[in-house]
Formats: C-alpha cells, structure tokens, sequence
C-alpha cells in the first residue's frame, strides 16, 4: 500500500513538472541565458519549502514512517567538493535540458530521445559507484 502512495505522488510530481513547463528545455535555455525569471522561481520556492521543511522537522521532532528520529548528518565545510560536483551537474544539466527528475518526466510525456540521457546518467552513476572510493569526500 505504501508504494501506491510513491507512485501517486511520483504522477502528481509529473504532471507538476509539466504543467508548469520546469521539464521544458526552452525555460531551461532561458534560466541559463538569464531571459527569465520562471525557473528561478521554481527554484527558489523549492529550496524555500525544503528550509520550512527541515526546521519543522528539527524544531518537532518529527520521526520517519518506521517511526525513527530523522537525524540530520553534520557534513564538514569543504567547498570544493560542492563547487566541483555543482559544476558538473550544471554543465550536464546546461548540455542536456534537464536534471534528474524531469528526465523520467519526459520520458512519460513521450519524448524518447530521453532514454539515451537516462542511459548515460545510469552508466555515470555506476561509474561513480566503482570509483567512489577512490575520490576526495
């Protein structure tokens, strides 16, 4: 029953992601030419709702749905790191029109060249995975 609810919520994200065109690789072209302010907006809200929601979590107490304290990880101050994996998710996000999410969003709406992205994403991520623990942390 709790994948049903996932799976809800994953359509609703879609249908979100479409209707206010943050899958559209021309309000993407636009954000990184600086034409626009829609996704910046987008943007700015989500990282907004994700403040207001990580200090409610913190300030209540709040537990997870196997009812576990959700602890948050103390990372330490290296920007590099953030710079240089911010960086190459940029550019790639630049390149290809699209992040992470709305990649599976557009394969839903029927665009299917989307699937070679997907593709590359899964092969850099197992990439990633085998060289993990060769790079700086």
């Amino acid at each position: 029953m709790r994948n049903l609810y996932f799976f809800i919520i994953g359509i609703a994200f879609g249908i979100i992601m479409i209707k206010s065109e943050a899958a559209s690789w021309f309000r993407i072209f636009e954000m990184f030419n600086f034409e626009s302010f829609h996704m910046y907006g987008i943007i700015g809200s989500a990282i907004a709702t994700g403040f207001t929601g990580n200090y409610f979590i913190k300030k209540l107490n709040l537990k997870d749905l196997n009812n576990n304290k959700i602890q948050f990880k103390i990372k330490e101050n290296t920007y590099r790191r953030y710079i240089i994996g911010g960086s190459i998710f940029g550019l790639g996000w630049a390149l290809v029109g699209a992040c992470p999410g709305p990649m599976f969003v557009l394969l839903g709406a029927g665009f299917y060249s989307i699937l070679i992205v997907i593709f590359s994403a899964v092969i850099g991520t197992l990439i990633y995975g085998i060289l993990k623990e060769k790079l700086p942390h």
